[in-house]
């Protein structure tokens, strides 16, 4: 069974990139993948400092592990400032190429403002320098304010399409170039 692990870049509650994540999740699993969620606002996680051990920081371990034993991975980031949030940042520096490389991983990218594609260009160069594989459908969510309702349901028909085209192509994909059904 495909193993897919989400991670969201952003630790404000009421998120609108943990929204994204969570729809992104459920599309996938009901594809038939098996999908985990690491909350990083639920984890005790160190500023990356380059060291490999971080003994006072059992989250890194659980971190690398969890990531490590996946075949794929969504990855799920507002914009700041034109780029990745540092929470995401961080999180993916934690690791290393033992636990990201041959990943396929899927790219949600959230803004307050227009759409556009820098966040998500990004962890693309990121995933590809760990040796990554990243799915050519990807999310760019705009103006997130107005694209869920009260409940977290995605207001627009065709942003709901490309959910499910992203999950079909995460899950799809994932099985071809890991090998796992």
């Amino acid at each position: 069974m495909v193993r897919i692990i989400g991670i969201g870049g952003s630790l404000r509650s009421n998120s609108y990139t943990q929204t994204a994540l969570q729809i992104a999740a459920q599309r996938v699993e009901a594809l038939g993948a098996e999908v985990e969620i690491l909350d990083l606002r639920q984890m005790q996680l160190p500023f990356c400092n380059g060291d490999k051990e971080y003994p006072d920081y059992p989250d890194v371990q659980r971190l690398r592990d969890t990531v490590g034993n996946a075949d794929g991975l969504i990855l799920a980031t507002p914009e700041y400032h034109g780029g990745v949030s540092g929470v995401i940042k961080n999180a993916l520096d934690l690791m290393s190429f033992t636990e990201l490389s041959g990943k396929v991983t899927g790219l949600i990218s959230v803004l307050g403002g227009q759409s556009n594609s820098n966040a998500l260009n990004d962890l693309r160069l990121i995933i590809r320098w760990v040796h990554g594989w990243v799915i050519p459908e990807q999310i760019a969510i705009g103006q997130a304010y107005g694209a869920f309702d009260a409940e977290g349901k995605l207001l627009d028909e065709k942003l709901s399409q490309r959910f499910d085209q992203f999950a079909q192509s995460l899950v799809d994909n994932t099985r071809r170039l890991r090998g796992v059904d």
